[in-house]
């Protein structure tokens, strides 16, 4: 243990010197890894890519979408957090980076996810996806149909750990859109932050493969991959003042060129781009109602979207409510009101109904005579 311990220290010391950029412009050039994407997590906008749409092995990488079907199904209330698994023999059998599970033994999902995400654990992702599936068969068919879901048209899914396998492939870009996803659901980043931690009561040290969280400022995860087909890979997330940014890196010669390469392009984007959420900047007061049984309906606008704009070009962005001042009866819920719109100059970002929040029935002899009944009733 004391061994291990010195080694991850040493291996922190050394990780601080992977140099980091200030950039203003990014070229093909200047990412020496075959296939690379960077794109703004809230927006989905890619910002620079470099052969993006390339079909490559990418390792265990393949780990963030196996992660992903798992942070569902603990949403979903399927599985969760302090259930047990107990490995496989198949699960046992797997090679690689492990965490030298042996058949029948047990631990909690939460435990799982941590060998998965922090050391890469081949055999906890397999015990992980048996678990939700019922054999890795199955949660491979369900990785396909997500895939297809998100738009991963370069994607197939042999595995779900990454081990080279023929016909087990992705794309930058795919990985991207994968990476996306994943961090739709927080909790994941109180695993891929952590650096060092501890399996089966002490007795096994993990160290995160995720080498930029020592040497990189707003670093969160993803996940890194290395295997002779995939070469060196990483999925990098990272954030700084609003800005959320996933760098998708295949195919490098090294894993310190995967991480220069992943702190290029988060350096490009840091530097360049800024994301503001276009939402409802107010509250809206309810509109007055001609002709109905009541007087007023309260009106909303909960729709949202993100836009990625280089920095200093945000200064034009307005915002246009529209909105009548008054309707007629009848009103149902759901009805569209009126408009709320975002321009930048002359074009129109995003555009976004208003509507009503409730029923308002139009004011009749027969209405009316209803309303006095229930209020009789009442009574």
């Amino acid at each position: 243990m004391k061994i291990k311990h010195l080694t991850a220290v040493f291996l922190s010391v050394l990780l601080l010197m992977i140099p980091t950029f200030s950039v203003s412009a990014l070229s093909e050039s200047d990412i020496a890894s075959p296939a690379a994407v960077l794109m703004d997590a809230n927006s989905g906008k890619i910002l620079f890519e470099k052969n993006a749409h390339d079909q490559r092995a990418c390792a265990s990488i393949t780990k963030v979408m196996t992660l992903t079907l798992v942070m569902e199904a603990i949403d979903s209330g399927r599985i969760h957090m302090d259930d047990v698994v107990t490995a496989s023999a198949h699960a046992a059998s797997m090679g690689g980076s492990d965490i030298w599970l042996e058949e029948g033994e047990q631990m909690s999902v939460d435990d799982m996810i941590k060998a998965t995400a922090v050391a890469s654990a081949n055999d906890a992702a397999v015990a992980l996806a048996e678990f939700v599936s019922g054999s890795e068969e199955d949660f491979v068919a369900a990785m396909n149909k997500k895939a297809a879901d998100l738009g991963m048209t370069d994607t197939t899914f042999k595995n779900c750990n990454g081990l080279d396998e023929e016909g087990h492939i992705t794309s930058a870009y795919d990985v991207a859109l994968m990476s996306r996803e994943l961090i739709k659901h927080e909790k994941i980043y109180d695993y891929t932050s952590i650096w060092i931690d501890e399996l089966r009561g002490g007795e096994t040290q993990i160290v995160n493969t995720n080498k930029l969280l020592k040497s990189y400022d707003g670093i969160t995860g993803l996940k890194t991959g290395t295997t002779g087909d995939a070469g060196s890979c990483i999925s990098a997330t990272a954030q700084r003042n609003g800005l959320s940014l996933i760098g998708v890196v295949l195919g490098a010669d090294t894993g310190k060129g995967r991480f220069k390469d992943a702190a290029a392009l988060l350096d490009y984007g840091f530097a360049n781009y800024e994301t503001r959420e276009l939402r409802l900047q107010e509250e809206l007061s309810p509109i007055t109602v001609e002709g109905g049984m009541q007087n007023s309906v309260s009106i909303s606008c909960n729709d949202s979207t993100y836009l990625t704009l280089p920095k200093g070009e945000g200064g034009g962005l307005q915002q246009h409510l529209e909105i009548p001042e008054s309707i007629t009866a009848p009103v149902a819920k759901g009805d569209v009101i009126g408009s709320l719109r975002f321009t930048l100059g002359d074009e129109e970002i995003a555009s976004f109904a208003v509507t009503a929040d409730e029923d308002v029935d139009k004011k009749s002899f027969g209405s009316i005579l209803r309303l006095l009944l229930q209020s009789m009733v009442k009574l």
